[in-house]
C-alpha cells in the first residue's frame, strides 16, 4: 500500500545523516570540491534513474526514473526540493513505460517527457505532461495530474523515442526524435500546442543519419541540430542539421564520424554558444578509444571539426548525456565508465583562449557515491552542481548526488 502519510518525507540519504557527505580534493583541481548524495534510490522509491535532472526557477530538481516503483518495473517521475534540513523527496507521478530522459519544463512551467513504450496502449510510446496538484504536495507520493498528449503509432509517426529531451519552439510547439519508425532509422517531428504531431524529417540510414537517442536543439536563426548513433559517411553517427524552408525543412548531415580520433556513436546531444559553435561527445572511438569532447564551428558556409578530450576507458565508457556550460564558458559532463576506478566521473573542460584542459571533479568507487552516471550535469543558482548515478549507492538503486565547489 501507498504511504500517504502527511509528513514531510526527507530524502534516504537525508534521513541516514542529512547528505552523505564525502570530502573529495582532486588532483588536478585548483581548490576543493565537497561531494554529496542527496538522495538514495531503494525500488520502492524508484531505480535506475538514467536520464539525469532538470531544475527550475525555485531550485527544485526533477528526475525520472526507468524502473522500479513499488516492485512493479514502471518508471516514474521524482521532485526533490531543497530545506533546511536536507532535501524534501517526492514520487509525482508513476508510469506504465520506461522514461530514459529527464523532464523538460515548458513554457507554461509544467512538466513535458516521453516513455518509450507502454505496456496496454501505446507500445512504442508517448508524451506526456505533469501539472502540480492544486494542494502543495505533503507527503513522499504525492502525484500530479498527468496528461497523455500523443501516443506513437510506428510507422511514418516514429516509434521508440529512447532518450529524447524536448524542446519548444516560440509558439510553444515540441520537438523531439524518435530512435524508430519512418524509414526504419527514426524521426525528428513536431507536437503543436493543439496535440498534432507532425514528422518533419525522416533518417534514410548511411550516408544519411540514422537512430537518433538525443534530441535537438535550436540556434539563434531557428534551425534545429541533432546527433544519430548510427549512420553518416562511415555508418559510425552523425551530426545533422534541420533548416525551415517555408514547406517543411531540409536536411544536412554536417558531419560524419570516421570511427577513427573524432570518435563515433554519438548519442549524447549537442550543445550551441553563442557564436554558433557546437559541442557534443561520442561515447566510444577517439585517440584513446573511451569516447570524445568534439567541437563543429561554422566556417564559410561548412563546419570544421575540432576535437577538445578524448576518453581514456574503455569502449562506450564515454559520456552519454549532453554537456553543460557554466558561466565561465566551461564545459562539464559525466562518463558512464572512465574516470581513476573505471566506474564513471565528472568531468571539466577548462576554456583557455580556446584551448581546452581537462580535470575530473570526481571519480564513482561504488560506495555510497554510487556508480555509471548517464546524466547531463546542472547548476543552481550558487553554482552548486547536481546529477545522477544510474546503479550503486546505498541501496544499489542509483542516487541524486551534488558537489560544492569551494
Amino acid at each position: 500500500m501507498v504511504n500517504r502519510s502527511k509528513c514531510p518525507r526527507l530524502s534516504v540519504a537525508s534521513m541516514v545523516a542529512v547528505t552523505l557527505l564525502l570530502a573529495l580534493v582532486s588532483a588536478n583541481a585548483a581548490h576543493a570540491q565537497t561531494f554529496s548524495v542527496i538522495h538514495s534510490f531503494s525500488g520502492p522509491d524508484g531505480d535506475l534513474p538514467k536520464g539525469g535532472l532538470t531544475i527550475d526557477r525555485a531550485g527544485n530538481l526533477y528526475g525520472t526514473t526507468f524502473a522500479g516503483f513499488l516492485g512493479f518495473g514502471w518508471g516514474s517521475v521524482y521532485q526533490l526540493r531543497p530545506h533546511q534540513l536536507g532535501w524534501l523527496f517526492s514520487v509525482i507521478q508513476v508510469y506504465d513505460g520506461q522514461p530514459l530522459d529527464r523532464p523538460a519544463i515548458g513554457p507554461n512551467g509544467t512538466l513535458y517527457g516521453t516513455n518509450s513504450n507502454m505496456i496496454t496502449i501505446y507500445r512504442v510510446g508517448y508524451l506526456w505532461n505533469l501539472s502540480p496538484p492544486v494542494n502543495p504536495c505533503k507527503s513522499a507520493f504525492c502525484f500530479w495530474l498527468s496528461n497523455t498528449l500523443y501516443g506513437f503509432g510506428g510507422g511514418a509517426s516514429g516509434a521508440t523515442p529512447l532518450g529524447a529531451h524536448l524542446v519548444f519552439d516560440q509558439a510553444g510547439n515540441i520537438y523531439g526524435t524518435t530512435s524508430a519508425g519512418g524509414t526504419g532509422n527514426g524521426v525528428v517531428y513536431q507536437l503543436s500546442r493543439s496535440g498534432v504531431e507532425t514528422p518533419i524529417y525522416a533518417f534514410a540510414g548511411s550516408p544519411d543519419g540514422a537512430t537518433p537517442y538525443s534530441g535537438v536543439i535550436f540556434d539563434a536563426a531557428g534551425n534545429l541540430y541533432g546527433v544519430t548513433e548510427a549512420g553518416g559517411a562511415s555508418g559510425n553517427g552523425a551530426v545533422y542539421k534541420l533548416t525551415p524552408n517555408g514547406n517543411g525543412w531540409s536536411e544536412q548531415v554536417i558531419y560524419s564520424f570516421t570511427g577513427g580520433n573524432d570518435g563515433k556513436t554519438p548519442v549524447g546531444g549537442l550543445v550551441i554558444d553563442q557564436a554558433g559553435n557546437l559541442y557534443g561527445t561520442t561515447i566510444t572511438g577517439g585517440a584513446n578509444g573511451g569516447g570524445t569532447v568534439f567541437e563543429l564551428s561554422p566556417n564559410g558556409g561548412g563546419w570544421t571539426y575540432n576535437l577538445l578530450n578524448s576518453f581514456a576507458g574503455g569502449s562506450s565508457c564515454g559520456p552519454s548525456a549532453e554537456l553543460t556550460f557554466d558561466s565561465a564558458g566551461n564545459l562539464y559532463g559525466t562518463t558512464y565508465c572512465d574516470g581513476a576506478f573505471n566506474l564513471g566521473n565528472v568531468f571539466k573542460l577548462t576554456n583557455s583562449g580556446g584551448t581546452w584542459t581537462y580535470s575530473s571533479i570526481h571519480d564513482f568507487a561504488n560506495g555510497t557515491d554510487g556508480k555509471n552516471p548517464i546524466s547531463n550535469v546542472i547548476f543552481d543558482a550558487s553554482g552548486k552542481m547536481y546529477g545522477t548515478t544510474s546503479i550503486g549507492g546505498m541501496f544499489a538503486g542509483g542516487n541524486v548526488w551534488q558537489i560544492t565547489q569551494q
